[in-house]
C-alpha cells in the first residue's frame, strides 16, 4: 500500500460521514467484483457456517461483508485522524461500562468485526485506564507505520508477538485491560481445533491463557458499524471462565462468537481463510 493511497484515505476521512460511507459502498461492490479470491474466500465461510442460506441470500450477504469491510477501512481516514471532538460524536460506548471501572484485571475479548479499531480508538479515548493489545507486524513497511501510529493516537501499549507474553501478564496484574483478538487461524502449531459454526477451526487458546495466569475477568467487547459511527458494546464478564481446560474454554469462546455472529453476520472478517487448518485427513474447504 503505497504512502498516496493513505494520504487519500485520510483526506476521503474528512468527507460528511454519510458521503464516506456511499464511497465504502462503491468500493465494496469494486473489490467484490474485482477480488475472485477473497470473494470466493467470503462465500465459502458463509456456505459452511450459513448451510440454511439460499445461494441467492449467501451471494447478498458476501457483497455486505465486501462493502462493511471497505466502508470500515475508509473510517480509519477519521478515526485516526479526525478532531477528539469528531470521534466522541461517532463513537458510542454502552452496556456494561462498569466492568471497566476500577483496576481488576481485565482481558477484552474483541471479535474480528470489522469496526475493531474503532473499538480499540473509543476505548484509549473515553476509557481512563492504559489498555494494551497485541500487533501483527505488516509486509508493507508504509502501511505498517500508519497503522501502528494510528493505534497509537490515545496511548495504550502495543505488543508484538515475538515479545512474548510475560509483559502482557504484568500489563493485566497492573490493571491494563488486554483487548485481545484470539478467533482467527494462526496455524495449527498454536493452536487447537474446535468447532467454529459445526467445523473444527484451528483456534489459539489465549483467552484462556491470559485469563488464567493473570486471574483475569472476560468482558467481550463487540463493535458495531452503524449509519452514525460505531456502537461499542460492552457485554458482562462471563461466568465460570477460565476453567482448568484451555481446550474446553477455547470451544466455549467460539460458541459465544457464533451467537454475537448471528447479530451482524456480515461485519464479521470473512475475508479470513478461518478454515484452512485442518486436522489429519480433513480437506481444507478453499
Amino acid at each position: 500500500m503505497s504512502r498516496w493511497i493513505l494520504r487519500c484515505i485520510e483526506v476521503l476521512g474528512r468527507l460528511p460521514l454519510p458521503w464516506l460511507r456511499a464511497l465504502g459502498v462503491l468500493l465494496g461492490w469494486t473489490l467484490y467484483a474485482v477480488v475472485g479470491s477473497r470473494r470466493r474466500v467470503v462465500y465459502v465461510n458463509l456456505a459452511m457456517c450459513f448451510p440454511q442460506w439460499s445461494p441467492w441470500y449467501r451471494r447478498r450477504q458476501s457483497v455486505r461483508a465486501f462493502v462493511a469491510f471497505a466502508q470500515a477501512w475508509l473510517d480509519r481516514g477519521w478515526l485516526w485522524h479526525a478532531p477528539p471532538e469528531v470521534l466522541r460524536q461517532r463513537l458510542h460506548l454502552t452496556g456494561a461500562l462498569d466492568a471497566l471501572a476500577g483496576d481488576a484485571p481485565t482481558v477484552l475479548f474483541a471479535p474480528h468485526f470489522v469496526g475493531l479499531d474503532a473499538g480499540w480508538t473509543a476505548l484509549t479515548q473515553q476509557v481512563d485506564r492504559r489498555f494494551t493489545t497485541i500487533y501483527t507486524d505488516q509486509a508493507n513497511k508504509v502501511a505498517d507505520a500508519w497503522i501502528l501510529a494510528g493505534r497509537k493516537r490515545w496511548g495504550g501499549r502495543l505488543f508484538g508477538r515475538i515479545e512474548g507474553v510475560k509483559p502482557i501478564i504484568a500489563g493485566l496484574k497492573a490493571g491494563e485491560p488486554l483487548y485481545l483478538l484470539p478467533d482467527m487461524n494462526f496455524g495449527p502449531e498454536e493452536s487447537v481445533f474446535v468447532p467454529f459454526f459445526g467445523h473444527p477451526a484451528a483456534t489459539v487458546p489465549s483467552l484462556s491463557r491470559f485469563a488464567r495466569l493473570a486471574r483475569a475477568q472476560v468482558v467481550p467487547v463487540l463493535c458495531r458499524l452503524t449509519p452514525s459511527g460505531y456502537t461499542i458494546e460492552v457485554l458482562p464478564a462471563w461466568a465460570d471462565f477460565p476453567s482448568s481446560d484451555a481446550h474446553h474454554d477455547t470451544a466455549r469462546m467460539n460458541q459465544m462468537l457464533e451467537t454475537y455472529i448471528h447479530t451482524m453476520p456480515a461485519q464479521y472478517y470473512w475475508v479470513h481463510k478461518r478454515f484452512k487448518d485442518q486436522p489429519a485427513g480433513i480437506k481444507p474447504p478453499y
